[in-house]
């Protein structure tokens, strides 16, 4: 292979190697988030698209939206290493951190109603053993008199 020869990819082989589906592939295609070259009806991928196939699914697990993700790109493609897309990142990864905050305040609050609901559950249910235990015994005691 040349060094002028690009390093191509199928969707099949991006589907595989980052264990989504072709058609998760071919949305974010539609969404303006890959842009694959065509042989007929074949996708070429370039290293660039899986590169950013890549980054894509690192934003989702981050909790980015594709539309922040498909601005980051724009902003990327149109002056890399810019200080307007660092300040948008910066500004974007500060919301995150804010909506995450926000989230893990709201899981121990819930945390807590689940907490105390479960115990009630359990005194409930301990209360009804009890109740359970004292009916058999007088049932007992009754059958044993007559």
């Amino acid at each position: 292979m040349t060094s002028q020869q690009e390093i191509t990819f199928s969707i099949s082989d991006l589907a595989k190697e980052f264990d989504i589906t072709t058609r998760s592939i071919r949305f974010y295609e539609d969404q303006g988030l890959l842009m694959p070259s065509r042989s007929g009806q074949t996708r070429i991928y370039s290293k660039r698209d899986r590169v950013r196939l890549k980054l894509i699914l690192r934003g989702k697990r981050l909790g980015f939206s594709l539309a922040e993700t498909k601005n980051l790109f724009e902003l990327y493609d149109a002056d890399q290493g810019s200080a307007i897309q660092l300040e948008t990142m910066l500004t974007m990864i500060q919301e995150k951190k804010e909506r995450l905050h926000q989230q893990m305040d709201d899981i121990k609050v819930v945390l807590m109603e689940l907490i105390t609901a479960e115990r009630r559950c359990l005194e409930s249910l301990t209360n009804l053993s009890e109740e359970f235990d004292v009916n058999i015994d007088v049932n007992n005691n009754e059958e044993k008199l007559s």
